[in-house]
This record gives structure tokens, C-alpha cells and sequence, in this order.
């Protein structure tokens, strides 16, 4: 548990690059590959690199300080952007990787 709160921010970063990367696999998995089983895996990805992890560490964080620090309001702000606004810019990247890989089949 002391490693997690030592290094709490380069694995938050982490995660974060980790669940971008995910994101992409997922859409290109989705359009580019058109493979229902690869884009299982992505959104398993997804779900173990992002919102899970991050939702864990805010909860050990707080847990921890027994207080609301930056790193504790920057993961809830991290998941009200995701159920909020977030949902908007993945629709439209997800929109984008549909119309790039179409035009990639053509």
C-alpha cells in the first residue's frame, strides 16, 4: 500500500496513457478490424486501466489522508469529465475512427 501512495501520480499517469491506448485498440478493433472478439478484449482493457483502477486508487488515496487532497479531486473530476462532457469527444472520435477506417476500405 505504501508503494501505491509513494507513486500514486506516475501510476495515475499511467493509467490514464493506458486507458487512451485502450481506447484506441477498442475503435480500431471495432472499424479498422471489424472483430467482435478483439473488441471484448479492448473494452476489458479499458475497464482495467481505466475508470476501475483510478476509482481504487482516489478510494486508497482518501482512505489513506483521511482527506480531500489534489490527488483525490483531480480522480473525481477525472470521472465527472468521463460521465459528462467525456461522453460527447467519444462520440465523436468514435464517429472519426468510423469514417477513417471506412475510407480506409474503400
Amino acid at each position: 500500500m505504501d508503494f501505491l501512495l509513494e507513486n500514486k501520480w506516475v501510476i495515475l499517469v499511467s493509467l490514464e496513457v493506458l486507458a487512451w491506448v485502450s481506447t484506441f485498440f477498442l475503435l480500431y478493433a471495432r472499424y479498422g478490424l471489424k472483430s467482435g472478439f478483439w473488441f471484448k478484449v479492448a473494452t476489458v482493457l479499458f475497464a482495467l486501466t481505466g475508470v476501475l483502477p483510478q476509482v481504487l486508487m482516489g478510494i486508497i488515496n482518501f482512505i489513506s489522508t483521511k482527506r480531500i487532497d489534489m490527488f483525490t479531486l483531480l480522480i473525481v473530476l477525472l470521472l465527472v469529465y468521463g460521465f459528462t462532457i467525456g461522453k460527447q469527444h467519444v462520440k465523436k472520435l468514435d464517429a472519426w475512427a468510423q469514417a477513417k477506417f471506412s475510407k480506409q476500405s474503400t
